[in-house]
C-alpha cells in the first residue's frame, strides 16, 4: 500500500500564514512533520500530498505535491490535519478507515478501487493523535509531543556530557549526536531530554532546558533556550520558550519568543520580542481576514509565515499573525494580521514579485541552500497564490 497524504479541502483564516505557502503535512507536530509522523505509525514512505492549495510545492526532499483530489488503491490516504503519535498503526483486514474520537482520519483504499473524497463508512480502528484545528495547534502538539519526541532519542548512539557542562538532572538525557559545545553551558534535564543533532553548534552562555531539539547545525549563540523545537540550520538566541521554528530561520539577538510558530527563512531583528499572553490573562484570540478564531489557548504567542522578516525593536502583540514573506518595519507594534508579502505596515504596500525573489535569492545561499530554477519557480507561485496576482 501506498501512503498519500490529504490537504484541508479549501484551508481557511486558521491555516495562516502557511496556507497556500506550504503543504500542512510538511509542518511540524513536536520534532517530527506531520508526514513523518504518519510515515513512522504507518511504516511506509508518502508518495504523493494532494492539496490544490500548494499544488507544485518544491523546496528540498518531499513527495510531489499534487492538485488531483483522488488515489488508486491499494493506498492509506490520511489527513494531513491530524498528527498521530508515530505509534504503530496495525490494520485489520477489514479496516477501512482510522477515526480519532469518532472523526474520521484515514482511509484504506483496496487494490482495484480508486479513492475520490472523504467518507465515514465502513469499518473502522481507533487511533490515537492530535486534531489539528488550525496553524495554532501546532503550539498544543508542541507540548504533546516534544517530551516523547526527544525522549526516543536516548535510544541512539550519543557523544558523552562535553567537558565543562553543568547538568541539572540526569546526564543521560544530554543527548548529543555530533554538536560542538563549548564550555560552561547549562543542561537541564529535569523536565526532558536535550536532542543535539549533529553540526549543531552550542556556544557558552546557554542555558537549555528539556525537553528541547535542535535540528542539524543550528547555531544556539546563548541565553535561555527551553522546551523548543529548532529545526535546521536555525540560529537561536536570547530567551525562547514552548516555540517551533520549522528550519532555516534566525533570531540571532536577544529578545523574548515565547508560544510561536516560525516559518522557514524567518528572520528576526534584534530585540524583536512577542507577547504571549493577555494582560487578562483569557483566552487568546486570532483575527485574520476580518475573522475572529477561537484558539482555546491562555499562551500563544505569534505565528510568523516562511520569508517573514521583522525590523529590530519589534513588539508582537499576543496573537500576532505575520504572513508570508511580509517585511514588518514602521511600527514598534505592528497589527496583529500582517498580510502576505506586506512592504511596512502602514501604507498597504505589498514587496513586488521581483523584490521577493531578489531577498530569497540572496538569502539561501547563506545557509548552503542552492537558489535553482525549481526553487525560484516554486517561490514565484507561492507569491502569486498569497497575493491573489
Amino acid at each position: 500500500m501506498s501512503l498519500v497524504l490529504l490537504e484541508p479541502a479549501d484551508p481557511g483564516p486558521e491555516w495562516q500564514p502557511f496556507r497556500g505557502v506550504r503543504p500542512v503535512a510538511e509542518l511540524r507536530a513536536g520534532v517530527w512533520k506531520i508526514r513523518e509522523r504518519w510515515e513512522a505509525a504507518l511504516d511506509r514512505e508518502t508518495t504523493a500530498i494532494l492539496g490544490s492549495h500548494v499544488a507544485g510545492f518544491h523546496e528540498l526532499d518531499e513527495p510531489v505535491v499534487r492538485a488531483d483530489p483522488e488515489a488508486a488503491g491499494p493506498a492509506i490516504v490520511a489527513a494531513a490535519w491530524f498528527a498521530p503519535t508515530g505509534a504503530p498503526i496495525v490494520l485489520a483486514p477489514d479496516t477501512q478507515r482510522l477515526t480519532h474520537q469518532g472523526r474520521t482520519v484515514a482511509w484504506v483504499v483496496r487494490a482495484g478501487s480508486r479513492w475520490t473524497g472523504p467518507t465515514d463508512q465502513g469499518p473502522a480502528l481507533e487511533v490515537d493523535g492530535l486534531l489539528l484545528r488550525g496553524c495554532h495547534d501546532l503550539v498544543t502538539a508542541l507540548e504533546r509531543f516534544l517530551p516523547a519526541d526527544c525522549l526516543g532519542f536516548a535510544a541512539g548512539a550519543v557523544d558523552p556530557v562535553p567537558a565543562g557542562s553543568v547538568v541539572l538532572g540526569d546526564p543521560a538525557l544530554v543527548l548529543s549526536r555530533g554538536a560542538s559545545v563549548e564550555p560552561g553551558v547549562v543542561f537541564d534535564t529535569r523536565a526532558g531530554a536535550i536532542v543535539l543533532e549533529a553540526g549543531v553548534e552550542v556556544r557558552h552562555g546557554s542555558r537549555l532546558e528539556g525537553p528541547l531539539y535542535a535540528g542539524e547545525k543550528s547555531r544556539l549563540l546563548g541565553g535561555h533556550l527551553r522546551a523548543s523545537v529548532f529545526g535546521p540550520r536555525c540560529s537561536v538566541k536570547g530567551e525562547v520558550s514552548n516555540s517551533l521554528f520549522l528550519g532555516y530561520a534566525n533570531k540571532s539577538h536577544d529578545g523574548f519568543v515565547g508560544h510561536s510558530v516560525l516559518g522557514h527563512w524567518v528572520n528576526l531583528g534584534a530585540l524583536t520580542t512577542t507577547s504571549n499572553l493577555k494582560n487578562t490573562y483569557g483566552e487568546v484570540q486570532l483575527t485574520v481576514d476580518g475573522r475572529r478564531i477561537e484558539t482555546g489557548r491562555q499562551f500563544l504567542g505569534s505565528l510568523v509565515g516562511d520569508h517573514a522578516k521583522t525590523a529590530i525593536g519589534t513588539m508582537l502583540a499576543t496573537g500576532t499573525v505575520i504572513g508570508a514573506g511580509a517585511n514588518v518595519f514602521g511600527a514598534t507594534t505592528p497589527p496583529r494580521d500582517v498580510p502576505p508579502m506586506a512592504w511596512g505596515v502602514t501604507g498597504g504596500e505589498r514587496m513586488t514579485e521581483e523584490g521577493f525573489l531578489t531577498v530569497a535569492g540572496r538569502v539561501l545561499p547563506r545557509r548552503e541552500v542552492p537558489w535553482t530554477a525549481e526553487r525560484r519557480a516554486a517561490l514565484e507561485r507561492t507569491y502569486r497564490r498569497v497575493t491573489g496576482r
